[in-house]
């Protein structure tokens, strides 16, 4: 099951966070994903589509936090992700980044 949480903006958007198996298979490692939407069911509906498997938000155990939330609203694709065990200085990454690490083997 995965990790995460949510968080509403005063826009009425979201900013849905969660850890996820990477999409090319578990032995890749945990990837923390972060979307902006309209609504939850829109954040995972785009996380589906881009090859992630069945995630789900169950609860708010995990919540985005500032950081999180300042990356994704300050990305053009409301949409970025990073290693779920990196240290927190490492920057965010935009979704099509970890969909070429996956295709590169």
């Amino acid at each position: 099951m995965a990790r995460g949480g949510f968080s509403r903006l005063p826009s009425g958007n979201v900013v849905v966070t969660l850890t996820l198996p990477h999409p090319e298979g578990a032995d890749r490692g945990l990837v923390r994903v972060v979307v902006l939407a309209v609504n939850r069911q829109r954040a995972l509906t785009r996380l589906r589509n881009l090859g992630f498997r069945a995630p789900r938000l169950s609860g708010n155990a995990e919540p985005p936090t500032p950081d999180e939330i300042s990356a994704v609203l300050h990305h053009p694709e409301g949409l970025v992700w990073r290693p779920h065990d990196a240290p927190d200085t490492e920057p965010w990454h935009p979704i099509s980044a970890l969909r070429r690490l996956g295709a590169g083997g």
